[in-house]
């Protein structure tokens, strides 16, 4: 399978998980969530390795304001989840079912983020 290809099968897919993951949400965090952009790309960019210590095998991440920041205006890049799929892909062995399952716990762990929890509190809430 061509790159091109691949990669719209995967994104396709993802936005379908993604899509059942905002409808799973409560009312108010299903707001919040929609209007939080998320970026997919096949693994990381080379501007995002550059800019910190990441792992070139990155799941997600998430970048800019928390939700708690951004009503307060104290961070200037504006809030953004990226997913890498083809790393998620790979993560899951290609095997579909895993695959919409890994995306849809990298998106909730990465959304935890911008509702302000950090890694230990989203490890006790089972998204780490």
């Amino acid at each position: 399978m061509q790159a091109g290809a691949f990669y719209n099968r995967l994104s396709k897919d993802a936005g379908e998980e993604l899509a059942r993951v905002l409808a799973s949400l409560p009312e108010d965090l299903r707001e919040a969530a929609g209007k939080l952009p998320v970026i997919c790309q096949l693994t990381p960019g080379r501007e995002l390795l550059d800019e910190g210590e990441l792992d070139e095998d990155l799941l997600g991440l998430f970048v800019g304001a928390s939700y708690a920041e951004a009503v307060t205006g104290s961070n200037e890049q504006p809030p953004q989840i990226f997913l890498f799929l083809g790393n998620i892909w790979e993560y899951s062995d290609g095997d579909p079912r895993i695959y919409r399952r890994e995306l849809r716990k990298t998106y909730l762990h990465e959304l935890g983020h911008y509702l302000g929890l950090g890694e230990g509190e989203l490890d006790a809430r089972g998204m780490g």
